[in-house]
C-alpha cells in the first residue's frame, strides 16, 4: 500500500501529465455526437446532454422520430422549459405501425424539423432521437442526412440516437459511443419497459 507522500506523488505527476494534454487541446467547435448500440441508454444520455445544456443557458431543439405515440416523462419535464423546443413526432414501433408509406412521411416531417432547427442559428445543440432507427429503413436517405449536417453552423452541436448507426454517419460524426447491452431485465426476467425507466 502506498504512502500518503508516496500517493500525493504519483498524482502531482498524473496532473502535470494531464495539464499540458488540456493546455494542448484548446479548439472549440459544434460537434456531431452519436450514441448508437444495443444497449440501453442512448436517449438517456441525450438528454442528460439537453439537461446540461439548459443549464448553460443554451437553446437546445429535440426531435424524437419514433416516439410520440405514448406518454413519456422527459415530454412532461421538457415541456417545463422554454429553452427547449421538443417535438415528439414519432408513431411508435415500425412493427406497430406496418405501413411504410406513412412511416416515410412521418420521417420526412421530423426530419424536416430537424433541418429547420439546423438552419436556425439560434440553437445551441440540437438531438434527433431514434434518426438511426429511420435511417436503418430506408425512411431517409443516409446522404441527404450527411449533407444537411455539413451546413450546421460552426458552434452547432448535433446529437443522434438510435441503434444500428450507419457506417457513413459514424465515419462523419466527431464523438460515437456505442451502448453495449449486459443484462436487459425484459429478456432475462421478463420485465416489461416501466415508467420513468425506459419512458
Amino acid at each position: 500500500m502506498r504512502t500518503d507522500a508516496e500517493h500525493a506523488e504519483r498524482m502531482a505527476k498524473k496532473k502535470a501529465a494531464q495539464d499540458s494534454k488540456v493546455a494542448a487541446r484548446d479548439a472549440e467547435k459544434g460537434l456531431v455526437i452519436v450514441h448508437t448500440g444495443k444497449g440501453k441508454g442512448k436517449t438517456t444520455a441525450a438528454l442528460g446532454m439537453v439537461l446540461r445544456a439548459v443549464g448553460h443557458d443554451m437553446r437546445v431543439g429535440m426531435v424524437q422520430f419514433v416516439k410520440g405515440a405514448m406518454t413519456t416523462g422527459e415530454a412532461a419535464v421538457l415541456a417545463r422549459f422554454p429553452e427547449v423546443d421538443f417535438h415528439a413526432m414519432g408513431e411508435g414501433f415500425t412493427w406497430n405501425t406496418q405501413d411504410r408509406s406513412r412511416d416515410i412521411a412521418t420521417a420526412r416531417g421530423a426530419w424536416d424539423e430537424v433541418k429547420r432547427m439546423i438552419a436556425d442559428p439560434s440553437y445551441d445543440l440540437i438531438v434527433a432521437d431514434e434518426l438511426n432507427i429511420v435511417l436503418r429503413y430506408d425512411y431517409l436517405p443516409v446522404d441527404e442526412v450527411l449533407e444537411v449536417l455539413a451546413t450546421k453552423g460552426a458552434m452547432t452541436h448535433v446529437v443522434i440516437t438510435g441503434r444500428n448507426a450507419p457506417e457513413a454517419l459514424i465515419e462523419a460524426a466527431d464523438l460515437v459511443t456505442d451502448m453495449t447491452q449486459v443484462k436487459h431485465p425484459f429478456r432475462e426476467q421478463g420485465v416489461k419497459a416501466q415508467k420513468g425507466i425506459e419512458f
